[in-house]
């Protein structure tokens, strides 16, 4: 046998009560929608962006993401290398300077050796 749970009657005037509170309270909110000057006191919701803002918004992110590890992993490599270099430090970062300066060396770019300097 299923349990039934005994609902006690509501009482006429209560559910009176209860429905002229809810009716007080909707005519309240459609008052408060039709007064012009509480038209900046209506809360509303957040706004809604559409599917593609929103995957725009990841992609945007994932690119963000993608060159602060590429940037930490030249990071890594430059100090390695410096590390290894046979040029003290300060000398290679000025060398750098006058290369990107100059337009020699562009942003971004990977200078090649010349077959000359590789022996």
């Amino acid at each position: 046998m299923k349990y039934q749970k005994d609902h006690k009657p509501i009482d006429e005037r209560d559910k009176l009560r209860q429905f002229r509170e809810l009716d007080d309270a909707f005519a309240n909110a459609l008052r408060e929608l039709e007064n012009p000057k509480n038209a900046l006191n209506i809360p509303t919701g957040p706004p809604v962006r559409s599917l593609a803002a929103l995957e725009e918004e990841e992609q945007k992110a994932r690119e963000q993401e993608r060159e602060k590890e590429r940037a930490a992993s030249f990071r890594e490599r430059f100090d390695a290398l410096l590390a290894e270099s046979p040029i003290a430090q300060a000398e290679l970062l000025a060398l750098i300077e006058t290369l990107l300066r100059s337009g020699h060396w562009k942003e971004g770019q990977v200078p090649k050796p010349r077959a000359s300097l590789t022996r």
